[in-house]
């Protein structure tokens, strides 16, 4: 196939064009989350009695296996993580000199995914009331969810034969039946707090400033992967809770949606590019006497001569 010089350049910018217009728009999920009306839970360590009430209630709820030994408090004698059969659990933590604290963990519902935007099926998705919820019917059992999120939240079910990603949903057809989640439904002692982010973030800045306060002054999940809908404060700092100290200050998407960009750009512009370059290529050997396969064309007074 030949092509002027002139028709490729045109084919290289309506490559550049399509790659331009192609390229993925900012994750649309942190707009979502970030509304004032954003469903949201203060956890206040101070108030946690370690009852786990919210743990039964949250089996009941999702259909879960009931909490490992209910009722005795030799299950805090090791440190449990969410799983498969457990969408939430409360720990124990002790330090000399300081007070008994008892954290809950569960799914963060970050605003802006890392899990959601990872997943290539979109079995994750982002609901714009808020919760970040799981579609097993369009899961490839691929778990870069598990991998992309910052909290290690996302269960495979690796005892299953057609395996699902288990976590917490943030009980959101509770919600969207204008009720609570179960966990804070359930809490005997005020621990936990459910209500919408931007109140319950004035909330907490209330607490930890309040003159003779003890709070450490910071809110676990106002920044934290870009801001969750789970936040936290408590009167020891919360990497002595279990909370990871490492997480970025952004979220996932952000970091990686640069990267991504590019991909239609190459896909789109390096197939005519490299066709270009070979037409050319096969031009300029044509011009300069060679044969396709690169043997040299024979002089017709050589023929002549032979």
């Amino acid at each position: 196939m030949r092509i002027r010089r002139r028709t490729f350049f045109k084919i290289g910018a309506a490559a550049g064009a399509a790659a331009l217009a192609s390229r993925p728009r900012e994750a649309s999920a942190a707009v979502a989350g970030a509304r004032v009306d954003t469903p949201a839970v203060l956890v206040d360590t101070t108030k946690c009695v370690g009852c786990r009430a919210c743990e039964a209630a949250c089996a009941e709820a999702n259909g879960l296996a009931g909490p490992a030994l209910a009722g005795d408090d030799r299950v805090y004698d090791s440190r449990r993580d969410t799983g498969t059969q457990a969408f939430t659990v409360v720990n124990r933590y002790e330090a000399k000199g300081a007070p008994v604290r008892f954290a809950k963990k569960q799914c963060m519902h970050c605003l802006d995914p890392g899990c959601a935007s990872a997943c290539i099926a979109r079995a994750i998705e982002k609901t714009p009331e808020g919760p970040v919820v799981y579609h097993g019917e369009h899961c490839l059992g691929c778990r870069y969810c598990m991998v992309a999120c910052p909290f290690d939240v996302p269960k495979f079910e690796y005892e299953s034969a057609a395996p699902y990603i288990r976590k917490c949903t943030f009980c959101a057809g509770r919600q969207a039946n204008g009720l609570a989640p179960a966990c804070t439904s359930v809490c005997p002692s005020g621990a936990l707090t459910f209500g919408t982010r931007d109140a319950l973030l004035e909330e907490a800045r209330e607490r930890l400033y309040r003159p003779g306060g003890q709070y450490v002054r910071h809110v676990y999940g106002e920044r934290e992967a870009g801001g969750t809908s789970w936040l936290y404060i408590s009167d020891r700092p919360l990497d002595q809770l279990g909370f990871k100290s490492n997480v970025l200050m952004q979220s996932i998407p952000s970091l990686t949606q640069p990267a991504l960009a590019a991909v239609p750009f190459i896909l789109t512009l390096w197939p005519p590019l490299l066709m270009g370059l070979y037409t050319f290529s096969q031009k300029r050997a044509q011009a300069n006497g060679d044969r396709p396969g690169g043997t040299h064309a024979a002089d017709p007074e050589e023929v002549r001569h032979a």
